[in-house]
């Protein structure tokens, strides 16, 4: 069951709901709730600005922010771009995938791309929530969308399709929201590379930040964020320059 209340954010006002007490999917024997809201409207890409700066994100043409009772595990994270310089471990994971081909997309689901996510999500996340996806569901993901997305696809020197990233384009920063990659490619730390050539791209746009999502210090699956510095986290004085 859901209930509501009507926050304002950036003086503009919506109607939020809480989502029903579920398992957390990051953090055993925790249980996770969401605040949401839907982006529709002509204001949505404002609306949206706004609230990634307020440590929300998005899926299809809804925006979420952990709002747990007892838990403060999930911290919204964003690379400072112009201060980003990759350290030594970061620039070989450049050098490994220096002879990939990189191309940006309109936002359109291809069956070549469900492929690769559905291999990637058997191995990687078999029995989760997204594992099931049938290629309907996968192409809403990339497809259904309010504001504007673009996916990357990254192609190795045989052409074949190695990892994807589906991302959003703010203001003054890019925004990820999902990548996956060829789980039979262990060499190239493709996730890693991903994130990196997002700040590239950031980078050469003078862009100011990517939003990265949530840092789990305790969640493997999350936790590898922090590589990615300077790393700004959102707490309650604000964003500051996350230490770890």
């Amino acid at each position: 069951m859901l209930s509501s209340s009507s926050p304002q954010t950036a003086k503009i006002p919506r109607r939020f709901y809480r989502t029903a007490p579920r398992r957390c999917p990051y953090l055993a024997d925790r249980v996770e709730r969401d605040i949401f809201t839907d982006l529709t409207g002509p204001e949505s890409a404002q609306v949206y600005d706004a609230l990634s700066q307020a440590g929300f994100r998005r899926s299809h043409h809804i925006v979420y922010r952990p709002l747990c009772p007892s838990c403060r595990a999930c911290v919204p994270v964003r690379v400072v771009v112009r201060e980003f310089a990759p350290s030594r471990s970061l620039r070989r994971v450049l050098n490994a995938n220096a002879d990939l081909a990189v191309r940006e997309l309109a936002a359109r689901a291809t069956a070549e791309q469900y492929r690769l996510f559905a291999r990637y999500q058997r191995s990687r996340h078999n029995g989760g929530g997204m594992s099931a996806m049938s290629f309907a569901d996968y192409q809403a993901m990339v497809e259904d969308s309010p504001v504007d997305t673009f996916i990357t696809e990254f192609r190795s020197p045989l052409g074949e399709l190695v990892a994807t990233s589906l991302n959003d384009r703010l203001p003054d920063s890019l925004s990820a929201v999902y990548s996956c990659f060829d789980p039979a490619v262990t060499k190239r730390s493709l996730g890693t590379f991903t994130v990196l050539q997002l700040i590239r791209q950031a980078q050469a746009e003078g862009l100011s930040f990517v939003y990265l999502g949530y840092w789990i210090q305790a969640s493997p699956k999350m936790a590898y964020k922090v590589r990615f510095q300077p790393l700004q986290a959102l707490g309650g004085d604000g964003w500051r320059l996350l230490e770890v």
